[in-house]
């Protein structure tokens, strides 16, 4: 018997709860219940890419400054589309059947927040790089 869903949610770090309205959206909800476990999760993989990024792009984010290194972070998620994908796909690869099939009905939105969140993540810490 296959038991992957609950062997993903199982592995995934718990998160100190935003407070759940009974007026939130299904999008912030699925933020909060998947993806930000999802992100914690991945977060050493996610700046281990990051930094490939780096070296594969010749080092220049290392001779920015600490404010054009955030605009950096964020100009590389936003403008490069095939390294976007490639973070997207990390998280996204981490869901379960079911959270897939939630988030197809909504993928535009929600890869906006994969994105926003992985940006967030990685300024977080920048100083790692």
């Amino acid at each position: 018997m296959n038991n992957r869903a609950n062997d993903l949610i199982r592995i995934r770090p718990d998160i100190k709860k935003t407070k759940n309205f009974d007026k939130i959206s299904e999008q912030e909800h699925f933020q909060n219940e998947t993806l930000r476990p999802i992100l914690k999760l991945q977060n050493p993989l996610l700046v281990e890419v990051f930094r490939k990024y780096i070296d594969t792009h010749k080092g220049v984010f290392l001779e920015l400054s600490n404010e054009n290194r955030l605009d950096y972070i964020e100009k590389a998620l936003f403008k490069d589309q095939k390294f976007q994908n490639y973070i997207k796909g990390i998280i996204i690869g981490h869901f379960t059947t079911d959270e897939y099939l939630s988030y197809s009905q909504n993928t535009s939105a929600l890869n906006k927040r994969i994105v926003s969140l992985a940006i967030e993540r990685l300024k977080d810490q920048a100083n790692l790089f």
